[in-house]
């Protein structure tokens, strides 16, 4: 399916809040990709599809992901918005056509993250962070300016900010997204 297409699917199916976060993400994941030297359209394709999942809800989403026998977590049980990743993966694929393992990938962990992520990973768990129509995030710009600078020094202030606001939350931290902090905190972090 073309990018266009997809556009206008995600157009009718996002709440329009969510359909300008989209187009935002696509926008700055493939600003991030000229940059860094990584495939633009993979990565504005990403973008483009890293919330196709985010129209139902928490709840919905759970009986999906066990309709699909993707595997669940506490965290994701906890917060079941969390499983969007996951589902967004699988319909990337069903539903939209997506074959691409690196696209695919990329679209699975842009939420919690891992260690030893693709550049093409990196670029769209940082996008979806720093993008034009997000809320401002406490420093947000140093992280815009350091993520077309470096994109594992970017990955630990993300982190680091993330872990921050699930522990004042209250909410249970996802394994891999403490896993993939200690690593890029041990082989990106210049602080």
């Amino acid at each position: 399916m073309k990018r266009i297409e997809i556009r206008k699917k995600l157009e009718v199916l996002l709440p329009e809040k969510r359909f300008e976060h989209t187009l935002g993400v696509e926008y700055t994941a493939a600003a991030l990709a000229m940059v860094h030297g990584i495939d633009v359209k993979k990565a504005a394709f990403a973008g483009l599809l890293h919330d196709c999942a985010k129209y139902m809800s928490g709840e919905e989403m759970y009986k999906e992901a066990k309709k699909y026998g993707l595997p669940i977590s506490e965290a994701e049980k906890d917060n079941k918005e969390l499983l969007h990743a996951k589902l967004g993966m699988t319909f990337a694929k069903s539903k939209y056509g997506v074959e691409e393992e690196d696209i695919l990938n990329a679209i699975r962990y842009h939420t919690t993250g891992r260690p030893e992520m693709t550049e093409l990973e990196k670029v769209l768990y940082i996008a979806d962070y720093i993008e034009p129509n997000r809320k401002p995030l406490p420093r947000m710009e140093e992280t815009r300016k350091e993520a077309f600078a470096d994109l594992d020094h970017t990955m630990v202030l993300i982190l680091e900010e993330t872990m921050e606001y699930i522990k004042r939350k209250g909410k249970t931290m996802d394994e891999i997204t403490l896993e993939t902090y200690e690593y890029y905190k041990k082989n990106g972090g210049k602080l």
